[in-house]
C-alpha cells in the first residue's frame, strides 16, 4: 500500500499534563529503521505511563514536543532491511509515537495479534497482561491457597491480575472505587474493598484472620502504598510495586526493620525485557498458553477517537475509567 508523507498525530506540547496534547495533521510519517517495521495504527493503547510522560515524572521520558503514546496495534505496511516480518501481518507492540496514524516499531517488540482477535482486543498483550503475570508468578510466586491483594483492580492491569490470580487458585481481595465493585466481582474477585475510604489494612486483617496476604500488587502509590505494606504477611509477604498513580511514597530501612518486615519488589516491564529476557520470555510463553487454553479471552477496550486522547488521559489520571482504553486514529 502507498504510505503518505504526513499523518494525523497527538503531540504533547508541554510537561504540564495531558491537557496540553494537541492534534496535528502534518506530522511526518516515520521511516522504519533496519530493525523496525512500520505499522498503520488501527488502535493505540492508553496507559498511565502516558500521563507520567505528559507530566515529566517518567524517568528519562521524552521532551516536548513529541508524538505521544507507546503501545499500538495495526498492520505492517513497510519493513526494514534486516526484518523478516512481511507486510500485511497484524501485530501489537511498544515503541514511540503510538498516538498517530503510523508508528515505527522495533521488529523484536512486535507480537502477532492472536487469530480471531481484533487489533484493539490485542492491546494489553505486551503491557498490561505481561505486567500482571510477571508480578503474580515469577516475582510474586502466587499459587493455590495464597491470598492476593490487588489494588486498582478495575484498571487494565488490575483486571488481568484478578483473572490470572483466580486461575492459579488464589483468593483475591481487590480494591476499587465503589462504582467499579460490580465489574471487579464479575471478574472473579472474592472480596472488593473501597479504595476511596476506610482502613484498608484493618479490613484486610479482618478478612484474613489477622495473618495478612501473601502478595500485594501495588500500583496506586501514595497512602495506598502504606496500606499494602501493612496488609502483607510479616517476613514472607511480598509487595510488588509496578506503578505510582497516586503519587510517590517513601519507605526507609527503619520501616523495614521495625515496622514492615516484608519483601518489596519493584517491577518495570520495560526493564524486565532488557535486564531479564529469559524471565520475560517465560512470562510471554505462559501468557500464550493461557490464551490458547481460553483462560484469558479477548476483552474489548473502551474506545475514543484520536482527537479525544487528552480527555481520555485526563479521565484516566482522575481514576474515572474502567478497564483498558484505546484511541482510534
Amino acid at each position: 500500500m502507498t504510505v503518505p508523507a504526513t499523518m494525523r498525530a497527538l503531540q504533547q506540547t508541554t510537561l504540564d499534563g495531558p491537557q496540553d496534547m494537541r492534534l496535528v495533521t502534518d506530522a511526518p510519517v516515520p521511516a522504519p529503521g533496519p530493525d523496525e517495521v512500520l505499522i498503520r495504527v488501527t488502535a493505540a493503547g492508553v496507559n498511565f505511563a502516558d500521563v507520567s510522560r505528559a507530566r515529566g515524572t517518567f524517568l528519562d521520558g521524552p521532551r516536548p514536543p513529541y508524538v505521544a503514546g507507546f503501545e499500538a496495534a495495526g498492520e505492517i505496511v513497510a519493513v526494514g532491511e534486516a526484518v523478516t516480518w512481511q507486510p500485511g501481518a497484524r501485530v501489537v507492540g511498544v515503541g514511540t509515537g503510538a498516538f498517530a496514524e503510523y508508528m515505527a516499531l522495533p521488529a523484536a517488540a512486535a507480537v502477532p495479534v492472536p487469530s480471531g482477535w481484533t487489533e484493539r482486543q490485542a492491546l494489553g498483550l505486551v503491557v498490561n497482561w505481561p505486567t500482571a503475570l510477571a508480578a503474580l508468578r515469577p516475582l510474586g510466586g502466587v499459587g493455590s491457597g495464597h491470598v492476593v491483594l490487588i489494588h486498582a483492580a478495575a484498571g487494565g492491569t488490575g483486571q488481568a491480575a484478578v483473572r490470572i490470580a483466580k486461575h492459579y487458585g488464589a483468593t483475591v481481595i481487590a480494591t476499587a472505587s465503589p462504582g467499579k465493585h460490580e465489574t471487579v466481582l464479575a471478574l472473579g474477585a472474592d472480596h472488593v474493598l473501597d479504595s476511596l475510604g476506610g482502613d484498608l489494612a484493618a479490613e484486610v486483617a479482618e478478612l484474613t484472620g489477622g495473618s495478612g496476604v501473601d502478595v500485594v500488587l501495588e500500583s496506586a502509590g501514595g497512602a495506598t502504598f502504606a496500606a499494602g505494606l501493612a496488609a502483607a504477611k510479616r517476613v514472607t509477604g511480598r509487595v510488588i510495586v509496578y506503578g505510582l498513580a497516586g503519587g510517590e511514597a517513601a519507605i526507609t530501612n527503619w520501616d523495614l526493620v521495625y515496622k514492615h518486615q516484608v519483601h518489596v519488589i519493584g517491577l518495570n516491564i520495560g526493564v524486565l525485557v532488557q535486564a531479564a529476557p529469559r524471565i520475560f520470555g517465560e512470562v510471554m510463553g505462559e501468557l500464550s498458553a493461557l490464551i490458547a487454553a481460553g483462560v484469558l479471552a479477548p476483552v474489548a477496550p473502551t474506545v475514543h477517537e484520536l482527537a479525544d486522547g487528552p480527555k481520555a488521559l485526563t479521565e484516566l489520571e482522575a481514576r474515572a475509567t474502567v478497564g483498558k482504553l484505546a484511541l482510534l486514529p
